[in-house]
């Protein structure tokens, strides 16, 4: 088990970057200002799913194969950036159609939760973080690495998630006076907009580490 004061510094690290606008944040903002607060917090508990996926990766080492092998590095990172420019496309030319919404029950909160799932999972640029940030924080002389993973993995996980759905709350009170009718046309479009640049920032970022 790590020293409380190495857990307190990753907590405090963890922290500081889950409050840094990012492609997550992002992306649970525009779920939750075009369809409203269910289809936030269920695109967070998603994206969180698949940061489970990540940490269980890097502590079977599969995290490391992405920087080893730059094919399967680039491979993942297509696949997921096509996913991403897909979703927008279809919200662009079918706005009304595109996106599940999250308060149309069951069938929509699972297909919002299970979208946002792999495109977490399908970022490369996660695993890498995770590959470069963890590590640092692990004591080889306190316990198993593997269990050293899973648990700094599990608390920047529910930090991480704990913002994510705070910015779905208030993304999408920002917003509810617009999901109405064509206002509510433009958001779709909008966030269609912010997946198309999203799938293209992935595709065209540069590999590093």
């Amino acid at each position: 088990m790590l020293e409380p004061s190495a857990i307190l510094l990753f907590m405090t690290a963890g922290i500081a970057l889950n409050l840094t606008p990012g492609p997550d944040m992002l992306y649970v903002a525009a779920r939750a200002s075009s369809e409203g607060r269910d289809a936030g917090v269920v695109s967070a508990l998603g994206i969180a799913t698949g940061t489970l996926v990540h940490t269980a990766a890097l502590a079977l080492g599969l995290a490391a194969l992405l920087t080893a092998v730059p094919v399967a590095y680039d491979l993942v990172r297509f696949a997921g950036a096509a996913y991403l420019v897909v979703l927008g496309v279809r919200a662009l030319l079918h706005p009304d159609v595109a996106l599940p919404r999250g308060g149309r029950g069951p069938r929509a909160r699972r297909a919002v939760f299970r979208q946002a799932v792999v495109t977490n999972v399908l970022n490369p640029k996660v695993a890498l973080f995770f590959l470069a940030f963890l590590p640092q924080f692990l004591d080889p002389s306190r316990g198993n690495a593997a269990g050293q993973i899973v648990l700094l993995g599990l608390l920047f996980n529910t930090t991480g998630t704990l913002v994510n759905l705070a910015v779905a709350v208030l993304a999408s009170r920002a917003t509810v006076w617009l999901r109405e009718g064509r206002a509510a046309r433009a958001l779709q479009r909008v966030t269609g907009s912010i997946f198309v640049a999203l799938g293209v920032r992935l595709a065209l970022a540069e590999r590093r580490g």
